[in-house]
This record gives C-alpha cells, structure tokens and sequence, in this order.
C-alpha cells in the first residue's frame, strides 16, 4: 500500500462527523495522477475515502491548514500544518452502491484515500441513468460528471441561490432544459412563475407562454387566473381588501348565494346547492356582487303611501327625462339614489334602507380595480368570465389543460405585467389552484402521483418573505410540507436567501448555492443545509460565475460543480449590459449595450409606443417604427423568415421589404434587427464575397436597430 498513490494522509481526530486528517509527510499538495487521470489534493470540496474493512466512509474536505488541525497539537510537523477537515456523509461496500449516512466511525490512524473516478462510479452509478441528469461537472474531477438525481430534486424540493450575476438563471434554464429533454422524459411537466419575463427566450421550444394582456404580435397566450377559482378569504383580499367579521360574513353570504343561481343556469359536475360552500370553485357575477353590495350601502327609501312601516321602496334619483337612475351592473354604473328628506308629509320622506356593513370605500376600491385593464386577467379572465347569469364558456378543465397539460412539457407564466400589489395573492392564487387540483386529483392519470410537477418559482425573496402570512407564502409553506406525497416539487430560485422565510428554505431538499457575498445570506444557506458542512459554504464568496456548491438529497455526496452553461440563444434574457461591448470577428455584438459604439440619430416614439404597450419584445415583429410626423403608423412590419448564410459572423438573414427590416443572427446566438434598410443594401448584402465585412462597413452603426 506504500506505493499507492491514491493515499494522502491518516486520521488523527474524531469528534461526530467531523475528522481531521494529517497528510502523510510523501504527499505533495497540488495534482496528482492516478490512472492518467489528474486530481487535486487539499482542494475545499474535494472528496476522500477511508477504507475500514469492507466498508469506505467517504468525506468532503471543508476546511484545509492549521485551522483544520485538532485542538492541542504541538504544530511541529516538517512540512507545516499539513491538515484537512473532513465531514463525513456516507459510506458503502467497495465498489457497491452508496448509502448517505455512516453505521462506523474511523479510529485514529485509518489511512486516508483521494476519491477516484472508480470511486465515484460506485457513488453516481448505481440506479438507472434515466433517473440522472448532468448539470456540469464536478470542479474537483472535470472529467466526472455532475449528476443530480431527478427523482429527489424534483418531489423532495429544492433551491438554486446565488447574488445576482452569480449565474442563477442561465444555471436553471440548463437544467429545465436537460429536464425536459423529449427524448428522455416526454412527459415531463414544469410550471415556470418567471415575475421578470425572461425564461421564453432560453426555451422557446420547450414551453407555452403565457402572459398577461400581451401584445397581438407576440406568438404568447393571455393568462387568466378566474376570481371564481380564488377561496373566499383570497378573493375577499384581492377586491375589497381589509375586512371586519361582520363585513366578511356578510360578503360571503352574497357569494354564495350568487353561486348557487350559477348552479341553477349552468349545473357544475362535482357539487350541488346543497354541497356548495363559499370557497367552491364555482362561477359567479362578480358584477353583480358590486352592484347589490352597492345597493345595501347607499339605498334610500320612502314609505309607500297608505303602507306599513316596513313596507317600503326605493328612492332613486331621476335623470334629465325624468326616469330613474337605476344603475347597470354589466356596465359598473351605479345607482343613484335621492338625498335624505324628513320633512313633509311622511310618504315625502326619504331615510336610508340601514341595510349597509360599511363598504361604501372598499366598494369604490373594487369598481377602480373592475374597471382598470391591469386587472382584467383576474375580473375579466375571458373564457371564463360569467355573464350575468353566472354562466360561463369554459370551466377550470380547459384552464388546468393550459397550465399542466399543454402539448409542450413546460409551462412559463409571465408574471411581468402583473401590478406589484396584487403579485403575492395572485401567485398563491396560482399555486393554490395547481395544487389543489393535483391533490384531489392525485390517483387519476392527470394526477401528481402519474406525473409530478415541477414549479420554479424565479425571484422567490419578492413574494416569500418570512412576514408574508398569506397569499404566495402560504401556498408555498403547504407544498413545501406536502407536496412529497402528492407528486408536486418546488424550486426556489432567489438571490436573497435571508429574505426567504426560513420554513420554506428548510424543506428544500437540495440546494444548489452559487456565489453569496452577503454574510447573513450564507448564514441562511448554511442552516438550510442538512449536511454539517458549514466549512464548504464559507467559499460561497469565491466561486466563479457558473460555479455552484450541491448539497442535500439529490446528490449522493455534496460536490462543488462547474455548470455547462446552455448555447447563446438557450440563455434567459438577464444577461448584464456591456459599456464597452466588443465584438467577434469584428461583426457579432458581445451583447447588448456599448458606450464605444457609434450610433445613428435616435427616435424615442417607439421607446413611448413599448413603454405603452407595457413590452419590451420585438420577437418576429417588428413593432411600428416609420411612423409620421403626427406619431401614427405609415407602414408595419411583417414576420421576418431568416435564410443561413455563409459566414464567419453571421448565421442567418432575414428581410422584410414591406418594412424594411433587415434580421441578423450572428453565430454567438444574438439577433438584432435593423431598421429602414433599403432592398437595395439587402440584395448587396446577400450577393457580397464576404457577407461580415459588408454589413460591418455598410450596416452596423448607419441603421437603427433593436435586440431581439
């Protein structure tokens, strides 16, 4: 065993998992070659093997030098503090299967041995390939893959955690893709909540999008979120907002009675006027709660000649034709009603009815929000909006088949134009609803148990603060205790883990930590971690972009792994602008940005007709740009199809003559649209000897243009 160069130290000290290892005095710290293949000795994160009999514990080195030696050594060694801290985490039969955990623990002198490819063969080996997936290879070993167990990440629940730039969201738009792949799981299911619209560019062929009001051009389709389908207390905060026991209970018994004349237009499968609670999903007129809430706290009434006291009537206020205002709940316009009158003859009197609870300023909050095109996805869901009878086109079938059963296997949800105030209901809203279904549904082949689904939850810190008590918070707490069992995972995405409630990070079975610089940040990280390992995460500040620490349940050993980024034109749209931007081959923009390049004259109209639009996307557009001196439209683009092209730059041109745009996709996955360019530069373009050169002489920097 002398000469075995897979040997680097013995154990000198045990205390639980934790075991100091000295390096043998012939160990050279640095590489190492064992079978041709190159390891590194004393690296934070690398993994060690300590034969005892039939069993090898392995380890992951956490901490390397005189901090890792034992407590009370004389620190006489010759050649220095030559320790390593190592944490161990499982063990299994040479060369079986791996198990986490350890039933022995080393004694002192045991020899110390670096992790071979062979070893880790017999730790990511065993089970069936089809339950791996690669995200990159491990930073210690680049030639082992780093494989995550799909089965674990997606039920058991995880977290990708990183500051921003760190590589978060090109990390996670890698692995939907691997996990999405048709050729391995044709049927997957992924439902993407992405608040900042950035993941339909990365997997435009993987995923339906959805997004709120989006624009006619756009290849996306609108999301709705019925009112109908919210529980009572979810619809309640949404529309009126704060209210007191009595105003609860007496909006509750609006709504349902409301519900059950949906019930007796249009019968729903599943439930009756006797079974029908406040929280079932079943449609009603929104319109008309207003309007007979509304009634109850403004009606005035006079007392009906010859009549008893209670028999009354309502006192409405006349219009110019003398006929009464009566309002028209369809079209949101109120009743009016006379003002109050005590004098005369008693049938002369007008009082008011007393039959209000004090919602006269929630219920003008609620007209405001009924009435306002931000919140149409919810009070005007389209399909699903009842008309005054309560009846509706399509039932939550046709909205679940949308969101779950799509023929694509993944499904992005564009929060982007969602108002901020309503963003933390309406994404538990969504969460609810998908669970809901997947939970009552469970033992059905639509169920979670057939086909687990997976929800990512981008930017997570906006929404799941540990002071949010309801909406996305409580939504996320539930799945996050029980979604196991019923075939629902989460995947937190975030860059401030120390704002995430600590319930919820808990019971991420797998997180995938990337660079943190943030102290209280790491702390989080750290605890939330199942694995004593809190040397490994104080690297977090130093990892490389793409570089991620993986611990927990979907990994057999926690590795530090380099992530294979996704091609150019796979990434979300969250890459950082360049002030300088360079280029390549002297053609293909670096990116998006450039204080050094030179530019035409500037139009800001287009920037006013996005920025009312509320969209940023020039997807196949082009939007409106030759527009005439009184702002409106002279001509429209028309799609744009892109032909391949022999060049070392360019990868494809299109041209839409109508327009005049001209589409360039450079060989780095970028494309840019240029705009009023004459048919006649085109036919240059397409017939030149060397394409790049012509359009770096004669094209960049003469035309407007726009990233698409």
């Amino acid at each position: 065993m002398a000469g075995d160069p897979t040997f680097i130290g013995t154990v000198q000290d045990v205390s639980g998992a934790t075991v100091s290892v000295e390096l043998d005095d012939q160990t050279v710290t640095g590489l190492s070659f064992v079978n041709g293949e190159v390891y590194r000795i004393g690296q934070v994160g690398g993994f060690v093997r300590i034969p005892i009999g039939y069993i090898d514990l392995f380890g992951v080195v956490s901490q390397v030098g005189a901090g890792a030696a034992p407590g009370g050594d004389d620190n006489t060694h010759p050649y220095g503090n030559r320790w390593l801290k190592v944490q161990l985490v499982g063990e299994g039969r040479h060369r079986s299967q791996f198990h986490r955990g350890v039933s022995q623990h080393p004694s002192i002198g045991d020899r110390v041995h670096l992790v071979t490819e062979t070893d880790l063969e017999s730790i990511f080996g065993p089970g069936e390939p089809q339950d791996f997936v690669a995200v990159g290879r491990l930073a210690s070993a680049p030639s082992i893959p780093a494989l995550l167990d799909i089965n674990k990440l997606v039920t058991r629940h995880s977290a990708v955690l990183g500051a921003t730039g760190a590589g978060k969201s090109t990390t996670v738009a890698g692995m939907l893709a691997s996990l999405s792949n048709p050729a391995r799981y044709p049927s997957s299911r992924i439902l993407v909540l992405d608040i900042h619209g950035e993941y339909s560019r990365a997997l435009t062929d993987r995923a339906s999008v959805l997004r709120v009001a989006p624009d006619s051009r756009e290849p996306v389709q609108p999301l709705h979120v019925p009112f109908w389908a919210l529980t009572f207390e979810e619809f309640a905060r949404v529309s009126f907002g704060e209210l007191s026991d009595t105003q609860a209970a007496t909006i509750g018994d609006l709504v349902l009675t409301l519900k059950k004349e949906s019930l007796d237009h249009q019968p729903r499968n599943g439930v009756t006027a006797e079974t029908i609670t406040v929280d079932s999903p079943v449609p009603f007129n929104v319109r008309q709660l207003w309007f007979r809430q509304h009634v109850r706290e403004h009606l005035m009434v006079t007392q009906k000649q010859g009549g008893t006291p209670e028999d009354r009537e309502p006192a409405y206020a006349p219009d110019a034709q003398n006929k009464p205002l009566l309002g028209d709940a369809e079209a949101l316009v109120a009743p009016v009603f006379r003002s109050s009158k005590t004098t005369g003859p008693k049938e002369q009197h007008v009082v008011s009815a007393n039959e209000g609870v004090g919602l006269r300023r929630q219920l003008a909050a609620m007209q405001a929000k009924l009435r306002d095109p931000r919140f149409a996805f919810l009070f005007n869901p389209g399909d699903w909006m009842p008309d005054p009878s309560g009846s509706t086109k399509k039932d939550l079938d046709a909205l679940l088949a949308g969101w779950l059963g799509g023929p694509l296997p993944i499904t992005i949800l564009d929060l982007s134009g969602v108002p901020s105030v309503v963003l933390n209901d309406l994404v538990g809203v969504v969460l609810r609803v998908a669970y809901d279904a997947l939970f009552w549904g469970r033992n059905l082949p639509e169920g979670g148990r057939e086909r687990p689904l997976l929800v990512v939850l981008e930017e997570a810190h906006a929404y799941l603060g540990r002071d949010n008590a309801g909406g996305a918070a409580a939504a996320v707490r539930r799945i996050a205790k029980e979604g196991r069992k019923y075939g629902v995972g989460i995947m937190i995405v975030s860059q401030r883990p120390s704002e995430i409630d600590p319930t919820i990070l808990s019971q991420c079975g797998t997180l995938i930590a990337m660079r943190l610089s943030n102290e209280i940040d790491r702390s989080h990280v750290a605890g939330a971690a199942s694995d004593n390992l809190k040397g490994l995460f104080e690297m977090l500040p130093v990892l490389r972009t793409g570089e991620a620490v993986v611990v927990g349940e979907a990994v057999s050993l926690p590795m530090r792994a380099l992530v294979d980024a996704p091609p150019r034109d796979r990434r979300p749209d969250s890459g950082d602008p360049r002030v300088v931007a360079r280029t390549t081959s002297g053609d293909a923009p670096e990116g998006p940005g450039g204080w050094n390049r030179e530019r035409g004259p500037e139009d800001y109209r287009a920037v006013v007709t996005l920025w009312r639009r509320q969209t940023p996307r020039y997807d196949q557009i082009p939007i409106d740009r030759a527009l005439g001196p009184s702002g409106q439209v002279e001509k429209k683009g028309a799609p744009v199809t892109r032909t391949p092209v022999s060049s070392t730059s360019l990868a494809s041109v299109g041209y839409d003559e109508a327009s005049g745009v001209l589409e360039v996709e450079f060989r780095t996955g970028v494309i840019y649209q240029y705009f009023d360019v004459p048919t006649q530069v085109y036919a240059s373009l397409m017939s030149a000897a060397s394409q790049g050169q012509y359009f770096s002489q004669n094209i960049k920097g003469v035309y407007r243009y726009a990233r698409v």
